[in-house]
């Protein structure tokens, strides 16, 4: 007989409060123009899923204690960006030169 997996309990802590999450999101959307990661500007006319398209990052992230509702701990990032830092903090590490963004398309 297999084994029946249980389902997690744990819950995306991003998803508890839906329209609060909206709320935070349009208003780091409004208030910053740069990744907070590279420095960069980030356009926000892309669609979800590009390297370059905007999302919001937690400075200290969720699995580490960081709240997804308060907005000094938001930022936005490009979504490259986002992805390499991960649950990392920025000054952890070789985090430094890591997050600067291909000059050319050739990448």
């Amino acid at each position: 007989m297999a084994a029946v997996r249980k389902k997690s309990t744990r819950r995306d802590p991003r998803k508890r409060h839906g329209q609060l999450r909206a709320i935070m999101r349009k208003r780091v959307f409004d208030c910053y123009e740069s990744c907070g990661i590279c420095g960069h500007p980030v356009d926000k006319t892309l669609v979800k899923g590009l390297p370059l398209s905007p999302e919001i990052d937690e400075i200290i992230p969720v699995s580490r204690g960081g709240s997804p509702y308060d907005f000094e701990n938001l930022q936005l990032a490009h979504r490259s960006c986002n992805r390499k830092k991960g649950s990392k903090m920025l000054g952890e590490g070789e985090l430094s030169d890591e997050y600067l963004l291909p000059t050319s398309r050739a990448w």
